[in-house]
């Protein structure tokens, strides 16, 4: 008897702390609807489609692009289906995707539960959305300006600056910076040098973003630029080897990236400011590694075309031999992962964002 007397009690203690964590921390700002949107910035990790509405090849508004999308439809997504952006609203119970800031036909109730201002090809260093013509950051961040005015005009400043405040901010960025630009346009910079100058990019963009009211902020690291299919294809050898230099440069970015988050979080000058460094590298390189452990049966090519090279407009529907069951891929493209992929990574990473929730 007085066992199970101990018993009892020890198992209301446990259901007292499990209570207290969720009536508190993070699960509580998620159940009582205290994150009232999500917004989006960077490149084609997170775009969900605003490069169909601006002049640039680097554009997926086609098949086979979309294939597993809702109806099958081609939104801009450089992937099958849906990307980590749509993960994020739908756990949050905010919508069940994110739409691309640019889309003109928005409606009031998109506007007031986030939108996306991510651009396929952009990047910290300016020269990556120079190269592919598409939005910068500094060009993200005015839309977002831009956005806070039509917010305002909707429901009052007040409100505006509230619902700003209290949702998620999210940036993904540097894939295409430590990927492409650095290799392919010249930059007359060492490794350690090329990734400090993108921190400090980084940084002026997060102090400009809480500058407009973000106070909740992930933000990712790169991918595993140096294996994806192109790398493999342009820099890997004969052998079609991940780029050992691509990955180099990616780690010491993200090394470099999370110190400067830490120091934002640390910033007193900064208040209530709440940052978190997204680690999307590591969960990533272990499905490249393993890839049959996640029932992928290669991660050296992807599902478009040949698999060695394709993506934007070089994946189309035109291009031969593409997969009939993306579900085997790691990679959709070239350069991006399918929907399965970005599925297994959200939720290896998801405890990581709701953090700063």
């Amino acid at each position: 008897m007085a066992s199970s007397r101990v018993s009892l009690e020890y198992s209301n203690i446990i259901i007292f702390f499990l209570l207290l964590i969720v009536t508190t921390g993070p699960l509580a700002a998620i159940a009582e609807g205290r994150i009232p949107a999500v917004y989006m910035y960077g490149d084609s990790i997170l775009d969900t489609g605003n490069n169909d509405y601006i002049v640039t090849v680097f554009k997926s508004n086609f098949p086979p692009y979309g294939k597993n999308f809702p109806g099958r439809k081609p939104t801009g997504r450089f992937t099958d289906g849906k990307l980590i952006s749509d993960f994020i609203v739908q756990s949050l119970g905010i919508k069940e995707t994110l739409p691309p800031y640019l889309d003109p036909d928005l409606g009031v109730d998109d506007l007031i539960t986030g939108v996306n201002f991510a651009s396929g090809g952009s990047g910290y260093d300016p020269l990556s959305a120079k190269t592919f013509a598409v939005l910068s950051m500094p060009a993200q961040l005015n839309l977002f300006k831009q956005y806070k005015g039509k917010l305002k005009t909707l429901v009052g400043e007040r409100k505006a600056n509230d619902i700003v405040e209290r949702s998620l901010h999210v940036i993904s960025a540097g894939n295409d910076d430590v990927g492409l630009t650095y290799f392919l346009t010249g930059r007359q910079l060492d490794l350690p040098s090329y990734a400090a100058f993108l921190v400090t990019q980084a940084t002026a963009n997060l102090r400009q973003l809480y500058t407009l009211g973000a106070r909740k902020i992930a933000v990712f690291s790169t991918t595993v630029t140096g294996c994806v299919p192109f790398s493999r294809t342009f820099f890997g050898g004969i052998k079609r080897q991940c780029s050992d230099v691509s990955n180099e440069l990616a780690m010491m970015f993200n090394d470099k990236l999370s110190d400067a988050v830490e120091a934002l979080n640390d910033d007193v000058r900064l208040p209530d400011l709440n940052i978190v460094f997204v680690d999307v590298y590591r969960p990533l390189l272990k499905i490249i590694r393993r890839p049959e452990n996640y029932g992928f049966d290669t991660s050296t090519e992807g599902c478009c075309g040949t698999g060695a090279f394709e993506f934007a407009f070089l994946c189309n529907p035109l291009t031969p031999f593409t997969c009939t069951n993306t579900s085997k891929y790691l990679y959709f493209d070239g350069a991006h992962p399918t929907e399965k992929a970005y599925k297994i990574v959200f939720s290896e990473i998801w405890d990581s964002i709701i953090e700063v929730l």
